[in-house]
């Protein structure tokens, strides 16, 4: 599989594929490019059994992905504006948030805008103690159009989503773990570290139960208690039809560590 870009990096390593946003001169700022290539990588990974996580993160020391390139959107007329949130933009975030197996954000800096929209599309979210975060869409005369006023009130709340969109404000880390943004805050020279240590200890499960249990919480997440009680019903019965099912529960019963193969 072909995983050579122009944009991002991709190298996988032991089970995990490590993507970075490789534009560190402009503070990782998204484009048309970033995005293609995202959408790109993602697709050809959903095929590539070997890899059972996804960690993506930022080149440099500053930046995960300073927003989408204003330049880039400065001059769009009204149609053209449509096209790149739903179609460029929509193409590659989704293709991160439907990779059916985890996907982590190591985020070693800025997390603005769009970037802030990717590593709300992952899974688990580690940040750096200098990282910075903010939807501030409002400070240049737009909206979030990469799904910050969804994805962020489900994580954080409406109450809160409703400030840092108003409001265009920045907040610290310290501030983005305390409401739920992110799961970890981590000394900003361990980020990605964390991250791959996750990543590791993921890895280690059957790559098949991994993505019955993502499908689970996500299609569970968009649905009354009742209804997602019954998908996870469902999928939970799934997993015993599978040779990782039986040799998982083997291993437990024989006190050994399990030896997955899906």
């Amino acid at each position: 599989m072909d995983y050579t870009f122009n944009s991002i990096k991709c190298d996988l390593k032991d089970n995990i594929m490590l993507v970075t946003i490789n534009r560190p001169e402009v503070m990782n700022a998204l484009n048309d490019e970033v995005f293609n290539e995202l959408e790109t990588a993602f697709t050809r990974m959903r095929d590539d059994k070997e890899i059972k996580v996804v960690v993506i993160t930022g080149a440099g020391e500053k930046s995960f992905a300073a927003g989408t390139d204003i330049t880039n959107m400065a001059k769009f007329p009204l149609v053209e504006a449509r096209r790149f949130a739903g179609e460029i933009v929509f193409g590659g975030q989704q293709a991160i948030a439907n990779y059916p197996r985890p996907v982590i954000a190591a985020i070693n800096g800025f997390c603005f805008g769009g970037g802030c929209e990717i590593a709300m599309c992952c899974d688990i979210r580690v940040a750096s103690e200098k990282a910075k975060f903010g939807q501030l869409e409002i400070n240049v005369g737009i909206i979030p159009g990469g799904g910050g006023t969804q994805r962020l009130q489900r994580l954080i709340g409406i109450g809160l989503t409703k400030e840092m969109i108003y409001t265009g404000q920045i907040i610290d880390g310290k501030r983005a773990y305390e409401i739920g943004l992110v799961n970890h805050l981590i000394p900003h020279d361990q980020v990605l570290a964390k991250a791959m240590e996750i990543a590791a200890t993921i890895s280690s499960k059957s790559g098949f139960i991994l993505e019955l249990a993502k499908s689970a919480i996500n299609k569970g997440s968009d649905v009354d208690l009742e209804t997602g009680l019954k998908t996870e019903i469902e999928l939970f019965a799934e997993c015993f039809a599978t040779q990782d099912q039986k040799e998982g529960m083997a291993a437990f019963i024989e006190k050994r560590k399990a030896n997955f193969t899906l």
